[in-house]
């Protein structure tokens, strides 16, 4: 497996929200993941985020993006209705080995940011060449 994801609590909140139409903590960041040739790519949908609030690290194989969204309307302001989220957001994937965390490529546009990890050498398929001959006897003996 090339991406792990751990998010305990996602089913927990998502029940909370049906009974109490409330939310606990700030929605998550709806992602996308695939993998295109020798590259993984992530999008995540960040609507409204400035891209400077976007912050983005590795370690140890765990990719953690943080970003904030604030709220266009006034401090002072009386809210009508407050659907779209707000504040600050996180989400972190686990990289499985196969992935090269070193070569992240992180680009953001039109509300959505996307990073391409390329798949470790070391991963890569590779052909083994199959000797005859001779050298298929000195490797029997």
């Amino acid at each position: 497996m090339m991406l792990m994801r751990t998010d305990p609590f996602r089913e927990f909140d998502r029940l909370t929200q049906q009974v109490f139409g409330t939310q606990h903590r700030p929605a998550g960041m709806p992602m996308e993941a695939y993998r295109a040739g020798d590259d993984f790519v992530i999008h995540f949908d960040l609507p409204g985020v400035a891209p400077e609030s976007i912050d983005l690290d590795v370690e140890r194989n765990v990719l953690t993006v943080h970003a904030e969204r604030r709220s266009p309307a006034p401090e002072d302001a009386e809210l009508i209705a407050a659907e779209r989220p707000s504040g600050k957001f996180s989400r972190q994937l686990f990289l499985g080995d196969t992935l090269d965390a070193d070569r992240v490529d992180a680009a953001y546009e039109a509300g959505v940011l996307t990073l391409r990890i390329p798949v470790a050498e070391q991963a890569k398929p590779r052909k083994i060449q199959i000797s005859g001959g001779e050298k298929a006897a000195e490797i029997t003996r």
